[in-house]
């Protein structure tokens, strides 16, 4: 069999575990490009695009000759050939504009021109272009981040806007991703942006994450959260996770190389409906950005080489109190990903994992429910039923279903006495999550025709009474 060597390019070298050149076998040029793939996976979508063919971007030279002037990938070879893989970018440099676009970034001396060209060179994929993958994207492509990929599968919604600073009023009901990559290009049309709008699952997780170097986890639900943190451990990417919730964040940078995972931190997700989301909870506009800003700078440090990334360390952000907190995180040996002995090998059902099915909550499918259609005929026949809503006051105030009293869900234990348990009681909050838990309560003590009001007053806002605000 015919063995030629393979020289590796600077930027493509943290592909194939550091190595300058590597001795394959093969008659023809795609033939050991076949072999160098099949032991180095993480290389193949740098060289090759979705249909098979070497990227334009990418020269194969055998020798001293191109492969173009020959018979393409096609090419025979002949025993100690030198097959160079020559991408545009190796031993790149920057244009006049560049220069002057990232000069305050060439003056540091931590940075210089080495560090923004690896930046150039580098590719981060962002989960999510919400409220934190929107100043994280901003400043990444403002650094001049050679790729930045986009997962996201949503569309930009009113609520979005407070704090979500990618977007725009005129994008409201486009596509999240189109309306990043227009704002990313706007402020660096020299950086390739790749979207990807569909939801991650177990199945094409591995496939996207796969292509980037460095990931930035910005997802609100606890299933993508896992998903994206074993995915990661079993590629060998840095993660860089971000959370929000009302006046509070957090932020790390789990590496499962140098450092704990998500898994290490949190071994297990919190039952169905006890964390609220920001849509039930709330969050400070300004909250996202803190957070966003500190993942994007995790990454461009990682990326230049320079300073202590957030590995082993949690930061905590309290708003209110305008305070940062450290806390250690170590890697623990019995972590089923990253541990000593690891029993997690592939990706797994996360929405099972999470105890979540189409979006519903195991407690919401426990309870019985009531439409928004059959509680306005109850409230039309003038039915004897206590409506209760479990909001919290401020919440009352945006705004109510008239009929309904208002007890919060924490003072609810308290105020069981005031109720007739022999009368059909009809719970509700926003979106139907909270009043799950409510009617499971009060099921559990007797009252046997407790119902929840599935969709909460958003589903009678959307479906019954337009005149009820929305929020």
């Amino acid at each position: 069999m015919v063995e030629s060597t393979v020289l590796i390019p600077t930027p493509l070298r943290q592909y194939v575990s550091g190595k300058s050149s590597i001795k394959l076998e093969g008659k023809r040029i795609i033939d050991v490009l076949t072999k160098l793939i099949e032991t180095n996976s993480n290389i193949e979508f740098h060289i090759f695009d979705e249909k098979r063919r070497i990227r334009s971007f990418i020269n194969i030279y055998v020798n001293d000759k191109d492969i173009r002037k020959l018979n393409n990938e096609n090419t025979e070879l002949n025993d100690s050939d030198i097959i160079s893989i020559i991408p545009s970018v190796a031993g790149g440099s920057l244009n006049k504009d560049e220069y002057m676009r990232y000069s305050r970034h060439l003056i540091l001396p931590e940075v210089g021109m080495e560090g923004q060209l690896k930046l150039k060179n580098s590719s981060i994929l962002l989960i999510g272009s919400g409220g934190l993958g929107s100043p994280a994207g901003l400043y990444l492509a403002a650094a001049g981040i050679g790729r930045l990929g986009i997962v996201d599968f949503d569309v930009v919604d009113l609520t979005n806007l407070q704090r979500q600073i990618i977007h725009s009023t005129s994008n409201v009901g486009k596509s999240k991703l189109q309306s990043a990559k227009e704002r990313i290009m706007e402020i660096n049309p020299t950086i390739t942006v790749e979207t990807y709008e569909t939801r991650l699952t177990s199945e094409n997780a591995l496939d996207i994450i796969k292509k980037y170097d460095i990931i930035i986890d910005g997802t609100d639900n606890f299933q993508t959260r896992y998903l994206v943190n074993d995915a990661c451990v079993l590629l060998g990417k840095p993660n860089i996770y971000g959370s929000i919730f009302r006046f509070e964040g957090q932020a790390s940078v789990f590496d499962s190389k140098n450092g704990p995972c998500y898994r290490c931190l949190y071994p297990e997700p919190p039952p169905p409906g006890l964390v609220p989301s920001c849509a039930e909870g709330g969050v400070l506009g300004v909250l996202p950005g803190v957070i966003g800003t500190i993942q994007a700078t995790e990454a461009i440090k990682i990326i230049i080489g320079k300073g202590e990334p957030l590995v082993g360390r949690l930061l905590l952000y309290d708003a209110i109190e305008m305070r940062f907190r450290e806390l250690e995180i170590t890697k623990e040996p019995s972590c089923p990903i990253c541990g000593e002995n690891p029993t997690i090998s592939e990706l797994i059902d996360y929405e099972e994992f999470c105890g979540i099915r189409g979006g519903t909550t195991a407690e919401q499918e426990s309870v019985p429910e009531i439409t928004v259609k059959e509680l306005e005929n109850k409230i039309k026949n003038n039915e004897r039923i206590t409506i209760i809503d479990v909001r919290e006051k401020h919440e009352y105030e945006i705004c109510n279903i008239k009929e309904a009293k208002l007890i919060p869900l924490n003072d609810l234990p308290n105020k069981v006495n005031e109720l007739d348990s022999s009368q059909e009681i009809i719970l509700h909050c926003h979106t139907g999550m909270r009043s799950a838990q409510a009617t499971a309560l009060l099921r559990n003590i007797g009252f046997t025709k407790a119902s929840n009001l599935k969709g909460g007053i958003e589903a009678w806002s959307v479906e019954i009474d337009d005149t009820v605000p929305r929020y």
